[in-house]
Formats: C-alpha cells, sequence, structure tokens
C-alpha cells in the first residue's frame, strides 16, 4: 500500500524500560541492529498496527506496555534505488512513518522473539535513550534523530537527584516536529546487557560493553 507519492504507511516503536533505556533489536541472521518498525495494513490505523507489529516482533500484548507519546506528522525516509526490488522502481520511494514512545510495564521475559513464525530479530538488549547513528544505516538516520528528538520531551522523569542526560541543555527548538535538530548525540557509556534466542527461548547473557559495529538494512 504506497500513498500518491510512493512511500509506504509504517510505524516505528522506541520501547523503553524503567531506567529509560531502549529495546534495541538484531535483525535475525545479520549483524544489524535496529528499532522495531513494520508497515500499516490497509484498514489499520497506525495504534493498531503498533500493537501488532510489537506483538509480531517483540513477543509482546497490549497490556504489557503503556503508551506515552507518538510523532506528529508522517517522519519520510527514501530508499536507495538499489535497495528496491526492480519491478517496484519507478514507483516506489520509501517508508513514511508514525513512530511511538512506549514503556514496559511487563517484566523482560515477557518478551518472545518467536512469537510469529517469521521472526524479525534473534537477539535483543537495552541500550541508552541516544543510540549512536554511526550505528544505523544510512538513508535511515535522519528520521532516527528526528523521532528520538521529538519524543525525548516524553521520556518518565527519573528518580529524585537523578539528573536526566536525555534532555541536554543547549537543544535547540525546532520550529517543526517532521524537521531535522542538533548535529549528532552525546556519547553515554555502555554496560547493558544482551539477550539472545536459542531455538524458541531467550537466554540471558552476561553483561557486557556494547558497541556494535553495524551492517545496513532496508
Amino acid at each position: 500500500m504506497l500513498d500518491r507519492e510512493g512511500f509506504r504507511p509504517n510505524v516505528g516503536i522506541v520501547l523503553l524500560n524503567q531506567r529509560n533505556q531502549v529495546f534495541w533489536g538484531k535483525r535475525i541472521r545479520t549483524h544489524s541492529w535496529q528499532f522495531p518498525q513494520g508497515g500499516i495494513k490497509y484498514g489499520e490505523s497506525p495504534e493498531q498496527a503498533m500493537f501488532r507489529e510489537l506483538h509480531e516482533e517483540v513477543g509482546l500484548f497490549p497490556e504489557h506496555v503503556r503508551i506515552l507519546a507518538r510523532t506528529r506528522d508522517w517522519l519520510r525516509y527514501e530508499v536507495p534505488e538499489h535497495f528496491i526490488r526492480r519491478d517496484a522502481r519507478g514507483h516506489y520511494r520509501g517508508q513514511k512513518q508514525i513512530w511511538f514512545l512506549l514503556q514496559l510495564t511487563g517484566r523482560d521475559s515477557d518478551m518472545n522473539l518467536r512469537a510469529s513464525t517469521h521472526p524479525e530479530f534473534d537477539a535483543w538488549r537495552w541500550h541508552d535513550y541516544w543510540v549512536p547513528l554511526d550505528v544505523v544505516i544510512e538513508f535511515k538516520r535522519d528520521v532516527y534523530q528526528m523521532a528520538l528528538t521529538e519524543l525525548a520531551r516524553f521520556l518518565p522523569p527519573r528518580p529524585s537527584g537523578h539528573v536526566n542526560r536525555f534532555l541536554r541543555s543547549g537543544m535547540r527548538a525546532r520550529r517543526d516536529e517532521c524537521a531535522g535538530s542538533e548535529d549528532g548525540f552525546e556519547e553515554i557509556p555502555q554496560t547493558h546487557e544482551a539477550r539472545s534466542v536459542d531455538a524458541a527461548e531467550l537466554v540471558r547473557e552476561e553483561p557486557e560493553h556494547l558497541v556494535a559495529k553495524l551492517s545496513g538494512s532496508v
């Protein structure tokens, strides 16, 4: 389903834990990591599509999360021609996305990467909110920056006395929520856990410094 400009409607999901870290998924049989996302089917609302994708890719149900915010307008990215199937060239341009900010109200163990017959991820981990843009495939970077920047104001407050490093001083106000903002993100030490799938089960690995050198995917 494409719009008149050749963009496919899509949803993106930023899923938070109680420490305001985000779910970061490793695409199955690749070395690339990304947020959950997926297309909106005919007749679905963005919210309905989001809950369907959340279950298909992460195994969570609506009762496991609460919606904190969503982007105001569509955020678009164009897919380079060499990533597009030949039969779609000339009329398919890319994706337009509504991004949702969710907070996990359930437990880590509620997640199931094998909830569908076509899993998207084979491992996952919690990552600091400002994912480094240089590990995101190039043509998605602007959309990731716009989505994270727009949604950052809705991050839940941290415990008393804990400085929220995500809402940084000096962040420029954006005149348009769908326009880009500042260049790059601050670098935050990463010491989070990784999870992977062995057969149909999630296996917790030992904590380690997780600095991914990722390859891109559409």
